[in-house]
């Protein structure tokens, strides 16, 4: 037996920490590499003379990147494992940042970004699988929201580093992406595979050894992972997914992706200072406003990161997404009613961040969580694959359209359409999301079997279908 104590060995609450902290790492990148690109933009529009076309391509590169990488994801880390597949993601961070770094051509900073992309879509999928499979139930909410913080944190960093490198080199601004993708290769070399792909790869007493590790007590250990083997499956294939009885996770994981995108977030994270400047601030207010935007990110993200465990993860996104209609119907007449300058700017600044707020505090928090949770262990990597691919394919729609959409309907109609979005997101949560808070994961599947996980029952949805 294993002594938990040894001098200079973390186990318990402090090693699921420790892998939480440098996993999310993963995310930290993820944040940075998407986020910087808002503020690098209005340097590269002039360096490399791009129209609104060609924005939106050096923009959107990332986002097809990760959707490539999200998808193909899932199936390496059942094969290698969850630790090895995060190790890849930190090679292709470096890669990219020092591709990108040096590019001399619009076509070698697309296709930088494309690998920096890979690399983010493969930390999306399967770093929160990592750490809710390493986390005891009680706990794993808040440190699956750690990914989350860490996105938004790289972020608002992004912003940061925008603003005050905004006479300086776009170079650097990428440049500085090197040091946390090397923290994230160096780190994971240390750490534990997950207990669940070791036991689902057959590699039992591997399993029980590092659970002994993260838990706090050798019999608590013992009985997890007997509550594993009792639920034990063979790596089943993509058309599991399709089942009636993994349908219900597929539907409520799936739905939070593509309305996470499809509500706005990163349409208005990407345009920030654009949509700034044409509220009447100066450039260099606008990137300023933009730190404000971040800020906001990190501490609705702290706050949603304390709420999953307390309230739960339905009920947060019931209680903040209301807020998030308001706050995008208030944007949208300000711009449909042309309030720029003087007050009308500073309703704009208080409706943006309130919307980021309630928006990043709610589906942001939750995309990641949700997907990590929801999913039987014998598809689980596949299933997040689809959660994460969802998410950049409907990331790419919205980068893609968003300066046209707000060109064609004007940015009053763009913003009233979000506010409809997130209003149909609240009614979407109330059927098919259903509260997974302090469960196992292996309780969560159990209810998947017995048709017990949604909020709806089956019954009763089939006695409305039929009345209708």
């Amino acid at each position: 037996m294993q002594n938990r104590n040894a001098p200079g060995r973390l186990s318990g609450h402090a090693l699921t920490n420790f892998i939480a902290t440098i996993s999310a790492t993963g995310g930290l990148l993820f944040g940075y590499d998407t986020g910087i690109i808002s503020s690098a933009l209005l340097q590269l529009r002039n360096q490399f003379h791009l129209d609104t076309l060609g924005a939106e391509i050096v923009t959107s590169a990332i986002i097809l990147g990760a959707l490539i990488g999200c998808l193909g994801a899932g199936s390496i880390s059942d094969r290698i494992g969850r630790r090895r597949t995060v190790m890849i993601a930190a090679a292709l961070f470096l890669l990219g940042t020092v591709v990108v770094s040096s590019a001399q051509s619009v076509a070698v900073l697309v296709i930088a970004r494309l690998i920096l992309g890979l690399a983010i879509g493969a930390a999306s999928q399967i770093v929160p699988i990592y750490i809710a499979e390493v986390s005891p139930p009680e706990r794993r909410g808040r440190l699956v929201v750690g990914f989350q913080l860490a996105v938004v944190f790289g972020i608002t960093s992004s912003f940061v580093t925008g603003y005050l490198l905004r006479d300086s080199s776009w170079r650097l601004m990428f440049g500085i992406g090197m040091l946390p993708a090397l923290i994230l290769f160096v780190g994971m070399a240390f750490l534990p595979n997950s207990p669940r792909w070791l036991a689902l790869s057959g590699q039992i007493e591997e399993a029980r050894a590092v659970l002994r590790r993260v838990r706090l007590s050798d019999e608590a250990a013992d009985r997890e992972l007997e509550e594993i083997i009792e639920n034990h499956d063979v790596q089943a294939p993509w058309s599991e997914l399709a089942k009636p009885w993994v349908r219900p996770a597929l539907t409520a994981s799936v739905g939070i992706a593509l309305l996470c995108q499809f509500t706005g977030i990163n349409a208005v994270m990407y345009y920030a200072p654009t949509i700034f400047a044409d509220a009447g601030f100066g450039q260099d207010s606008a990137l300023l406003t933009s730190v404000a935007v971040g800020v906001g990110m990190v501490f609705a993200t702290v706050f949603g990161g304390w709420a999953v465990d307390t309230w739960g993860r339905r009920t947060l996104l019931l209680r903040m997404l209301p807020g998030a209609v308001v706050a995008l119907a208030v944007l949208g007449t300000t711009f449909a009613m042309h309030l720029t300058g003087g007050i009308g700017a500073w309703i704009t600044v208080a409706a943006v961040m309130a919307y980021t707020i309630f928006n990043t505090g709610s589906l942001s928090v939750a995309i990641w969580l949700v997907g990590a949770e929801v999913y039987p262990l014998s598809c689980r990597g596949k299933g997040m694959s689809l959660v994460a691919g969802s998410h950049w394919g409907a990331d790419l729609l919205i980068s893609l359209t968003t300066l046209s959409l707000v060109q064609r309907l004007g940015a009053g109609w763009t913003f009233w359409l979000f506010a409809g979005v997130n209003a149909f997101a609240f009614w979407f949560v109330l059927r098919y999301v259903p509260e997974t808070k302090g469960q196992s994961l292996e309780e969560l599947e159990r209810r998947l079997r017995n048709g017990t996980f949604a909020p709806v029952d089956r019954a009763v949805a089939r006695s409305e279908a039929r009345a209708r």
